[in-house]
This record gives C-alpha cells, sequence and structure tokens, in this order.
C-alpha cells in the first residue's frame, strides 16, 4: 500500500477561477512574444486565467524546435503581469525550476519522459524543496502506476503539498486513431489508489488532432476528473510543434461550452436509494465472482498436483487457445467485449499457471 500523501487540495492553491471543470491552456511551445500575447489575450477574454506554454521542448530528435528557451519566459511574464492570468511550463531540470522561479512561474509540470526518470523527479524534488507551487506530474511513457506514484512521493517528501496529476497517454505500438492510447483502466487504477489528487487529463496530446479532443475531454470528465489542460494557438496553422492538435482560444471555448460536467454526487434521496439498490446487487454479484474464482482455483490445484505425479508439463498452449476462443464466443452473447474476456481470463489464466508452477517447485 502506498504512503498517504500530505496534500493541500486544490481550492487551496490560489490559482484557478471558480469554474469546472479547471481549466488549464495555451500554446504548445511559446514561440514568439506577439503569439504568447496574443494568445494569452484570446483565451482571457473567455474567462481562461492559468495560461501553459512550453518554454523547453523536449523532441525525438535534434535538430527541431526544442523551444525558445529562458527568454520566453520574460514572455510568460508579460501574462502575468499585464493580463493577471496563473503562468504554468513543463520543467526537466535544476536550473529549468531556478529560471522558473526567478520570472515568477505560478506552476510546473513534469513531462511524461522526466516522470519516467527517478533521476530527473529527485534533482526536481530537491530544486523545490520546501518551494510554495503546485507541480502536476504527467503520466510515464508506459503505463507504469508505480513509477507515476513514485515521482508523487518524491516530490512530496521534498514538502511539496501541492500535487496534480496530469494524464496524456500512452505510447504504443498499435494502430490507432489517436497519437497516445488513452488506457483509461490506468486513469481508473490510479484514481481509485489516490482519490484526494487533483487530476486533469491532456486531451492534446492523447487524441494527437484537434477533431478528437471533444470526445477525449468529454470522457475525461465522465470518469469524474477534476480539469483540462488543453493546447490552443492564435493560429495554429503556423505553429512550430504539434499544429495539428491545437485549438484555436475560440475553438476551445466552444468545444468547452458544449462539454457536459458530472458532478461527484447527488442529495437526492430517490437518486441515492437506487444507486444503493444497485450497488447492494453488484455487492452480492462480487462476491459470487470472488467464490466462483475460490472454486476455480482449488480446481487448479488439484489440475496441478495431478500434472506433477504424471510429470506433465504445466502449460497446455492448445488447451488454452481453444478455451479463451470460445470464452470470447459466448461473452460477445453476454455483451462483453473481447478486450475484456481477454483481458479477465488472461489474468486468471496466469494465476492459474502460478499456482500449478508453485506445486511443481515443492
Amino acid at each position: 500500500m502506498e504512503k498517504k500523501l500530505d496534500l493541500i487540495p486544490v481550492s487551496g492553491w490560489n490559482l484557478f477561477a471558480e469554474q469546472k471543470p479547471l481549466i488549464i491552456a495555451g500554446p504548445c511551445s511559446a514561440e514568439s512574444e506577439i503569439q504568447v500575447m496574443e494568445t494569452a489575450r484570446r483565451l482571457s477574454s473567455h474567462g481562461i486565467n492559468v495560461f501553459r506554454a512550453g518554454i523547453w521542448k523536449p523532441r525525438t530528435h535534434p535538430n527541431t524546435f526544442e523551444g525558445v528557451g529562458t527568454p520566453g519566459l520574460k514572455w510568460m511574464q508579460r501574462v502575468k503581469n499585464e493580463l493577471g492570468m496563473k503562468i504554468c511550463t513543463e520543467v526537466a531540470s535544476e536550473k529549468h525550476i531556478f529560471d522558473c522561479l526567478k520570472f515568477g512561474v505560478d506552476m510546473v509540470w513534469l513531462g511524461a519522459r522526466t516522470t519516467a526518470n527517478p533521476f530527473l523527479v529527485q534533482e526536481i524534488a530537491d530544486a523545490l524543496r520546501d518551494v510554495d507551487i503546485p507541480v502536476l506530474v504527467k503520466n510515464p511513457v508506459n503505463p507504469d502506476i508505480d513509477l507515476w506514484i513514485g515521482a508523487l512521493e518524491r516530490l512530496n517528501q521534498s514538502g511539496i503539498k501541492k500535487l496534480g496529476v496530469i494524464h496524456r497517454g500512452f505510447s504504443t505500438f498499435e494502430k490507432m486513431k489517436y497519437r497516445n492510447n488513452p488506457e483509461w483502466q490506468v486513469v481508473i487504477e490510479m484514481r481509485s489508489r489516490l482519490p484526494e489528487l487533483p487530476f486533469f487529463c491532456d486531451p492534446s496530446h492523447i487524441s494527437g488532432a484537434k477533431e478528437y479532443i471533444a470526445e477525449i475531454s468529454q470522457r475525461s470528465l465522465d470518469l469524474g476528473l477534476d480539469g483540462l489542460m488543453i493546447e490552443s494557438h492564435c493560429d495554429p496553422t503556423c505553429a512550430l510543434s504539434d499544429a495539428k492538435q491545437q485549438l484555436t482560444p475560440d475553438e476551445l471555448f466552444a468545444m468547452i461550452e458544449n462539454l457536459t460536467v458530472r458532478q461527484q454526487d447527488s442529495d437526492s434521496p430517490s437518486y441515492k436509494e437506487n444507486i444503493d439498490q444497485l450497488r447492494a446487487k453488484i455487492d452480492v454479484i462480487d462476491e459470487n465472482i470472488l467464490y466462483i474464482l475460490g472454486s476455480r482455483m482449488k480446481i487448479s490445484r488439484q489440475i496441478g498436483e495431478y500434472k506433477k505425479e504424471n510429470n506433465i508439463a504445466i502449460l497446455q498452449t492448445s488447451r488454452w487457445d481453444s478455451l479463451l476462443a470460445k470464452a470470447i464466443e459466448k461473452g460477445a452473447e453476454y455483451g462483453l467485449s473481447e478486450k475484456f474476456v481477454t483481458a479477465l481470463f488472461n489474468a486468471v489464466h496466469e494465476a492459474s499457471v502460478q499456482v500449478q508452477n508453485d506445486i511443481l517447485e515443492k
């Protein structure tokens, strides 16, 4: 079990306006003072008060635009001073932290590549020791929840209590319409482990194309996430990075207006009565599932003993392939997706193999 984090609720960050969802918006990269100010003005006119822009850009290949660097912080500072907006950017080193603090940056975030490197996370945590600004942590490139939580723990141990996370999807070799795989089950698991943690979604990086940003945003709100970090550029066609996934401020505002924000709970007596009855049914079904799984494991142990007595290998590939195919077919009759049935039965099979392996090793 993870150590409970010592957190200050987002309401105590003195950062966001009274709005739901919480919105962080701005260009992928700060490219020029004119571009930064024009985008910020348009966003501010729509009531958005937290402005983001990449100052240092970690790129996959060299000789590509890697951000304007520290001079861009002066433009961000102007946004703060002239428009009254809060400003935030991505950091990946001790120097980035010191430069951000020098120019009055209100919040920083760690990118996916940085989160995946405990050495860098610790360096940043040490540089931020006892500094009272919020820090958001994007998920690592791969769906490793422990690595994600470990980054939060390092920051928290340095006295950083204004912590939150950003879901930006995961790298994948699979062909899909999105740039990064949402892997919503990871979000659900992370939310269940740390329910008190402010949770944002970055639909821009998940989608990779602006036509999918609305659906990703709505899905995240349906899951109860607190806010969105969305890339917005005054003229995306001229953007030096991630042009396809950036909305104009007007497009962003129109999208936000069409989102449905779900409530965490309801005071309606009718709702509470009905939901409690349905949850009670779920509890009974879950207990039956556990009983059935326990019974299955007992039989797996018996099979393991029988295989050991007859010197038979644990894995029977043809038998498993046949069983899984039948399960997928039967699951479809019950309205269960192939992906779900496969994941469920693979987990059960893995546990069964482990049980039999333990018997062979005795």
